[in-house]
């Protein structure tokens, strides 16, 4: 049985090997050209090589995002750029518009070309076409049911690959197409830049009434009409592998390394334990627990089992739950001492409740009874975030575990 791929976001290369060392089996990243997250930091070439470099060693892909919807001087450069990414070793490259995928398969026809979900593709014949024009992958709108997905499947070549986005953000427009932004801000979501103008709160105003604000229903806070639940299909990592999907798509570019890591521990625990044996694989509780110690809004399961009821809408705000705090990152243990070195990402306290987790293994509690400086002096607050202090762990840890505290404790 060929293993579902589980892909995981990257917004910068502290990003993309904490997804790798947490069980990524590839990750998607943006360029600094191309691309659709201008609010994340992007890869210059360098950091790309840098990036392909250490998820070959791992036996990971990495795939780059060309997805805009361009104009014609958006075009510009675009040979240059992917050759340069197909010299240095890209996996695949991630685009939605005919122009440009008819560009980069002349310009370097062995390059595996993924058609993005900004395509918009809902139906067969649509992938079938493109599995005509030698693209090796589709990103199916998000607009699909399991159903759907599970009878495009077997109308479609073998060799042709899908992926699915399973967790993270939903847009309220068609798979991600949204002109929202560009009226209301100037910034272009379809250019990489959008404003989130789906979170933002609205009121009804009356044309014979202008400057009297009403609720769109009756709630004195407002109401957030377009903003929806995040999507997440933990649970249902057995539907999704008979629907024949090839790749679960984890979104969230723009969002942090703690993210990251805690979403992708999750997601490939279950995936272990399914393929350890299907037949008796099940859900654990745990796990959905972990991902919610993650900034993240409700869940849904978006358009998977069905059209979505007004219960995958959020109404009386557009804020995510924090309910953790990622305070710091370690470097290095010494297991004589049980020592470790760590880098501070948020503040830390001389008898806080510390929880520690690393790749495929459980978390533990401990207590913070005693740390140092960089001088080796005791302290009982943790100096500003970015140095290093060095902590007592009560069980080994390893270069790359993370730790979080409770907010409020």
């Amino acid at each position: 049985m060929k293993k579902v791929e589980l892909l995981a976001p990257a917004g910068d290369l502290e990003k993309l090997k904490m997804a790798i060392d947490y069980g990524a089996d590839a990750v998607y990243l943006g360029g600094e050209s191309f691309g659709l997250r201008k609010a994340s930091k992007n890869f210059s070439l360098d950091a790309i090589q840098e990036g392909v470099n250490y998820a070959h060693e791992r036996g990971k892909r990495v795939y780059v995002t060309l997805n805009i919807i361009p104009h014609n001087k958006d075009m510009e450069g675009l040979e240059e750029y992917v050759s340069d990414l197909y010299r240095i070793g890209v996996d695949a490259v991630i685009v939605s518009d005919p122009g440009m995928f008819s560009i980069i398969k002349k310009t370097v026809p062995d390059m595996e070309i993924h058609i993005s979900t900004q395509a918009s593709i809902t139906n067969d014949a649509t992938i079938n076409f493109w599995h005509g024009l030698g693209a090796y992958r589709v990103i199916l709108a998000r607009e699909l049911s399991l159903e759907e997905i599970s009878e495009i499947r077997k109308k479609i070549p073998a060799d042709m690959e899908i992926e699915t986005f399973v967790h993270g953000a939903m847009c309220i427009s068609y798979s991600g197409r949204c002109l929202l932004s560009n009226y209301m801000t100037g910034r272009d979501a379809n250019m990489g830049d959008c404003a989130h103008p789906c979170r933002y709160k609205y009121n009804l105003v009356e044309e014979k009434r202008p400057g009297e604000y009403f609720p769109v229903f009756e709630d004195e806070e407002g109401t957030f009409i377009f903003n929806s639940k995040d999507l997440c299909m933990l649970p249902h990592i057995p539907d999704l592998v008979e629907a024949g999907i090839n790749s679960f798509k984890i979104e969230g570019r723009v969002k942090s390394s703690y993210y990251v890591a805690t979403v992708i521990r999750s997601y490939r625990m279950a995936l272990d334990a399914y393929y350890e044996d299907p037949d008796k694989y099940e859900f654990k509780e745990e796990w959905l627990d972990e991902i919610k110690k993650a900034s993240h809004r409700d869940f849904t399961t978006g358009f998977f089992f069905g059209k979505p009821t007004e219960e995958a809408q959020v109404y009386d705000s557009s804020s995510y739950i924090r309910t953790y705090n990622f305070v710091g990152l370690v470097l290095d243990y010494d297991e004589e001492s049980k020592i470790a070195t760590i880098e501070q990402r948020n503040r830390m306290f001389l008898g806080d409740e510390i929880e520690v987790f690393g790749p495929r293994v459980n978390h533990f509690s401990q207590k913070i009874q005693k740390f140092w400086d960089e001088e080796g002096n005791e302290i009982e607050v943790a100096p500003h975030p970015q140095q290093t202090v060095r902590m007592r762990m009560d069980n080994p840890v390893k270069k790359g575990f993370l730790i979080r505290k409770k907010i409020g404790e």
